[in-house]
């Protein structure tokens, strides 16, 4: 069964392919669609941006689509940048540079964040289903750890004494708000009726 990962995102496929790949699924990706112009995310929510990718993708493609939003809400600045992490400037350094920036002077006990991943399936038909995942932790002080991507260098996790990109995969692939929203998607699937996980899956 083909499964559409709404996303040309390398980060994103690696990380949805470890979530779900190896189950029955066979996943496609939108770069398996060449030709096809972005889609603009015009929402104000995630998930009004993910449910616009998935619906765009499964029209395409004729395929069941998944797509995500996501992003880092930090409570210290009342809950920004939101739905605008990814557009908070220009390339992943200067983001967290940027945050950093923001926070200085900030205890520690005010650097409360998460992290909230909005996933949101379509079908050709015009059926879907969202789900949210969710992951709180805290803004670190600096950036420490080179695994994982966008903010996880200053995403830390008290419970584990480390940030998102100081974890091996296995573990943020457990843990994390994408992790959970698609554990999330997954449990949808197999509930549906009739159920929409490969055989292999059930």
């Amino acid at each position: 069964m083909d499964l559409l990962l709404a996303t040309g995102n390398q980060h994103k496929i690696e990380e949805m392919t470890a979530l779900l790949g190896g189950g029955g699924w066979r996943l496609r990706t939108a770069k398996d669609f060449p030709g096809f112009p972005d889609v603009e995310e015009s929402g104000a929510t995630y998930k009004e941006n993910a449910l616009i990718k998935a619906r765009a993708w499964a029209e395409r493609a004729g395929l069941i689509s998944l797509a995500d939003d996501s992003g880092l809400e930090v409570d210290a600045l009342g809950g920004r940048p939101g739905v605008y992490s990814n557009r908070y400037a220009p390339t992943s350094a200067e983001r967290i540079t940027k945050l950093l920036d923001e926070l200085s002077g900030v205890e520690e006990a005010r650097r409360t964040a998460r992290f909230v991943c909005v996933m949101a399936l379509a079908w050709p038909d015009g059926k879907t289903e969202v789900r949210r995942g969710v992951c709180e932790g805290r803004i670190a002080f600096a950036s420490a750890g080179v695994g994982g991507f966008g903010y996880d260098p200053v995403f830390f996790l008290p419970e584990y004494g480390q940030t998102m990109a100081e974890l091996p995969a296995d573990e943020k692939n457990r843990i994390s708000h994408r992790a959970r929203a698609a554990q999330a998607i997954l449990k949808a699937l197999k509930n549906a009726s009739p159920p929409l996980i490969p055989p292999i899956m059930k």
